[in-house]
């Protein structure tokens, strides 16, 4: 991960842009932007940060958000060794805030699409039917110019905005306070996690990349992130080892080191803490699930 970028994607004169991504890997950069994004993943596997939220992403995953709103799909490393071969897919939608001038919204025809993109200054998961449905419906409008490419958007956000498979991502007291000149900093954050979390991570690791006091980081981090650096950096290591509990190619105590943990109870404390189930119980639980899933 290199530094946050402020992507602007939209030419001066257009509606919105919609772009098909084909890469080795997803763009490395988090990063916050002024327009509303729709993105699905076509293909590829990673960890997906939105606000104070992460989670797990794999083919299928959609997600809008709102201006401004943190966000990162990170590919799993795999992604970034080029003798594994492995290419992501993915369809992304930008659309600005005066989409339409903002006093389209206010009329009633456009009351719930209003109301859905309001929401999404949380971050909305778009799920089951209606995530087949808008993703066919984003992979077409791909190939659309014109008036009827502004006709179907709107088509695509009123399903949206209609649909009961949609959830709210970050916690409901997250605000973005990051100004445009911090960008560098948290980035570089993010960086020093995602490249190093499977090696010891201290807190003075952190502050001394930001130039900051350790006690000076931990405020500026909390205040940011909406959690203290310590819980974020075991966030982004659990989710680690679920991927790796559902892969079923390395023990317990093999996961709990290859994920930075360095011994075995923490790893099982920290663990049952954040997923309410031991290492254990979690990898029993997907494997019946899977079962399910197969009959």
């Amino acid at each position: 991960m290199k530094k946050p970028l402020q992507k602007s994607r939209i030419p001066e004169g257009r509606a919105f842009v919609i772009k098909e991504l084909i890469a080795p890997f997803f763009d490395v950069n988090w990063h916050f932007h002024a327009e509303f994004q729709l993105f699905v993943v076509l293909k590829g596997e990673g960890t997906r940060f939105i606000g104070d939220h992460i989670q797990s992403f794999q083919a299928g995953d959609m997600v809008l958000t709102g201006p401004n709103l943190p966000h990162l799909w990170r590919s799993d490393q795999a992604y970034f060794q080029s003798e594994n071969s492995l290419e992501t897919h993915g369809v992304v939608i930008y659309f600005p805030d005066h989409f339409l001038n903002n006093s389209v919204f206010d009329l009633e025809e456009f009351a719930l699409v209003s109301a859905l993109l309001n929401r999404s200054a949380s971050g909305i998961s778009i799920t089951g039917k209606t995530q087949e449905k808008v993703k066919n419906e984003m992979k077409s409008l791909v190939k659309k110019e014109g008036l009827g490419s502004i006709i179907q958007l709107l088509e695509i956000l009123e399903l949206i905005a209609q649909s009961p498979d949609c959830q709210l991502i970050t916690d409901p007291s997250y605000v973005n306070l990051h100004k445009e000149s911090e960008k560098d900093r948290m980035g570089l954050v993010y960086e020093l996690v995602l490249n190093g979390f499977t090696n010891r991570i201290t807190l003075k690791d952190a502050a001394d990349l930001c130039n900051l006091s350790e006690s000076a980081f931990s405020r500026y981090f909390k205040s940011r992130a909406n959690q203290s650096f310590s819980a974020f950096l075991s966030q982004v290591r659990i989710h680690q080892a679920c991927k790796l509990l559902q892969e079923e190619k390395l023990n317990i105590s093999q996961i709990c080191f290859e994920c930075g943990f360095f011994t075995l109870s923490n790893f099982n404390r920290q663990f049952k803490e954040k997923m309410n189930q031991t290492p254990l119980e979690y990898r029993r639980k997907f494997g019946e699930y899977k079962i399910l899933e197969v009959l």
